[in-house]
């Protein structure tokens, strides 16, 4: 195990937040209000009368709510269930069973449920009817397509009869090959309205990673595209998806969705056949656990991790945090840039839970320019805009001024994930978008389909850090003892059970992977491979993966406070930082680096890189050396590949390095084989 960075790898602390919510907006959150019933017929601390007058109330107030949620699970989760009318068919023989231990917590025993019948909630209000469940965009639509509640629940009534003719029982793998369109929410609903078991992959997936996917779980029905629009190009998948049939032998149905307009393959359905009745949903009831969806690692080094998640433990979890965490509502319109291979796709789909309009988007967030997800906002009056820690970045470096340039008004919160937002993307934000808007940093995973710690709409927001641990997430920082810290670089754990946490992977049936993945470091403690800073003021800073930590002269240190520094450089567009043990007992610690159009890696800019990272962390943190690449290699779904290029790097075969079908742009890794073999003559 890893020792964690020094505490001067932090950014110094703030002394006055970036934004305080208004007293009254606070007060009339649905954090509020879910506290106020929980403390009378729950026991949770008293809720404000009135609203808070300073920081430190507000933070107080908080932290007391958030550690009774964590020190009386049973207690909290059934206020959860009642306060959202979790609809039990068979009531719950206890909340959680004992004991409660990870892995292996039992949620609910007893309880028979269905996600998707919560999903459709909101259409079974008359007065719903036509108000928009889905707005759906894509680049070449001007305005939004509209999908009503009425009409969504009337798709998903007549797919869900169609998944059960065509032979598709409880428990059966339903899986898409499919973008971020409408339709990939109708197919997930109907599925779970079934009581199958859900997957999905974007169609930017190559045939092989979506078969090292796919092959695993071994599903009777497929979605699937014949292509898609990114980039104002179309990319046809005909062959792909022909490929994915033939390896493939158990399905039994193929559904075709013509976005390219090409005619149904043979032997497959057509998805507007299906979807054409009218035919009210039936609900089959499912135990709580049952599998919703899988998952999926991103299977770098092998073959992705199959995460399983059940319908009970992702209903109450994403009800939490889509309506106290990021205080969603019928009045909201939500929109998360995401593809439906991230969980951020499936996280979504929350909002329909809270009856609130989700805005799907089919493109890319930077055609025909960088602003382009900022048009999107815009135009669909979204309320909650979700992105990327990159994209933030990536509009700052474009010298972007969507707060001047466009009408977003309607936006009151902004969320990122993905990566740590840098300090300077928080003040950006404030700068260019708006200066009162409630940015909500999260950090979580695809493990859990959820955060850990993210936004708080009660709390003020601080530079460069997380506003607090979500409640019912027993979130510490640990010492490599298990000791917890306090304003120092630790591991992030979780001490407790959370429902949504895996109930185990796919052909795992020990449990032996699910094991190593997490608890192998702290016995029965769950271990994300993130260090983090727990504040005392109840903050949150995220430094990076503790698996991929740089030591240099025997002083741990996390490489995203090296990103932050080296890309806040205009010249740098991303950069990758290694540092690599080597045979004679030396430390070498390169900094690979993209530049932006038109820049030149001379003497000069070396120089800045240096003393940047010199004056702004440590002499440690200054790379030995400096060098320019074409681009950087990263997972599908975006994220950098440090520990591949440390392997390969230490002259790991590319084959052995890292599994070639998670990867981006292969030529982008064969750069750093080639060097490992430069190096060694």
């Amino acid at each position: 195990m890893s020792t964690p960075p020094t505490p001067q790898d932090q950014q110094p602390p703030h002394p006055e937040p970036l934004w305080r919510p208004d007293p009254a907006r606070a007060a009339a959150s649905r954090l509020v209000a879910f506290q106020r019933w929980a403390a009378e017929h729950h026991g949770a601390p008293a809720a404000p009368l009135a609203p808070v007058a300073t920081d430190t109330e507000a933070a107080t107030r908080y932290a007391d709510l958030h550690r009774w949620s964590v020190e009386d699970l049973p207690r909290f989760w059934t206020a959860v269930t009642e306060y959202f009318d979790v609809h039990f068919h068979t009531r719950p023989t206890a909340v959680l069973a004992e004991p409660a231990t990870m892995p292996g917590a039992d949620w609910f025993p007893g309880a028979t449920l269905n996600y998707a019948e919560h999903a459709l909630r909101a259409a079974e209000d008359p007065a719903n009817a036509d108000r928009p469940a889905i707005l759906h965009l894509d680049e070449r639509t001007a305005e939004p397509v509209t999908t009503s509640w009425s009409e969504l629940r009337r798709q998903v009534g007549s797919l869900a009869a169609a998944l059960r003719a065509n032979g598709v029982r409880p428990g059966d793998r339903v899986s898409a090959y499919l973008p971020n369109i409408p339709q990939a929410a109708v197919a997930l609903l109907a599925t779970a309205a079934v009581g199958a078991t859900w997957t999905s992959c974007a169609p930017d997936f190559g045939a092989r990673s979506v078969l090292d996917r796919l092959q695993q779980i071994e599903p009777t029905v497929l979605f699937a595209v014949d292509g898609y629009h990114y980039g104002g190009k179309n990319h046809d998948r005909t062959e792909v998806v022909a490929e994915i049939r033939r390896e493939l032998p158990t399905l039994r149905t193929v559904v075709h969705i013509p976005l390219l307009d090409t005619p149904a393959p043979e032997g497959t359905l057509h998805y507007d056949d299906l979807v054409a009745g009218d035919t009210a949903p039936v609900f089959e009831p499912v135990p709580f656990d049952h599998p919703l969806w899988v998952l999926y690692s991103s299977g770098t080094t092998g073959l992705p991790k199959a995460i399983v998640q059940s319908q009970g433990g992702i209903l109450v979890e994403h009800l939490k945090q889509a309506a106290l965490h990021l205080d969603l509502g019928p009045d909201d319109r939500f929109l998360w840039y995401t593809s439906t291979g991230w969980m951020m796709w499936n996280f979504l789909l929350a909002g329909l839970l809270t009856g609130t309009t989700i805005v799907t988007y089919d493109g890319s967030p930077g055609h025909p320019d960088t602003g382009a997800l900022w048009s999107v906002a815009a135009r669909t009056r979204a309320t909650v805009l979700g992105t990327s820690a990159a994209y933030v970045i990536a509009s700052r470096k474009a010298d972007l001024h969507p707060g001047r340039d466009l009408d977003l008004s309607a936006v009151r919160c902004i969320g990122t994930t993905g990566s740590p937002l840098p300090p300077d993307g928080f003040q950006w934000i404030y700068d260019e978008v708006k200066p009162d808007v409630w940015l909500a940093s999260v950090s979580g995973g695809t493990d859990v389909c959820s955060c850990f710690v993210g936004g708080v709409p009660t709390l003020p927001v601080h530079l460069g850090e997380i506003q607090a641990p979500c409640l019912g997430a027993a979130v510490e920082s640990w010492d490599p003892a298990g000791h917890p810290l306090t304003d120092a670089v630790g591991e992030l754990v979780v001490t407790k059970p959370l429902p949504s946490m895996p109930t185990g992977f796919w052909n795992d049936p020990d449990g032996v992977r699910y094991h190593d993945s997490y608890f192998d470091t702290y016995p029965g403690i769950w271990r994300h491979g993130d260090w983090i800073t727990a504040t005392d003021r109840g903050t949150i800073v995220i430094h990076g993966r503790s698996d991929s930590t740089l030591n240099r002269q025997g002083v741990r240190m996390g490489s995203a406070d090296i990103y932050e520094v080296v890309e806040r450089l205009p010249e740098i567009a991303e950069s990758l930082v290694i540092g690599l043990e080597e045979p004679d007992g030396g430390y070498w610690m390169p900094l690979f680096v993209v530049l932006a159009p038109g820049a030149v890696l001379d003497d000069d800019l070396t120089g800045r890189i240096r003393t940047s990272l010199r004056t702004e962390l440590s002499p440690r943190h200054v790379p030995d050396e400096v060098i320019t690449v074409q681009g950087l290699p990263h997972t599908l779904t975006g994220k950098r590949l440090e520990v591949p290029v440390k392997r390969l790097l230490a002259g790991t075969p590319l084959t052995k390095a890292v599994n070639p079908g998670s990867v981006d742009n292969l030529d982008h890794l064969r750069f750093f084989e080639q060097l490992a073999t430069t190096r060694k003559h």
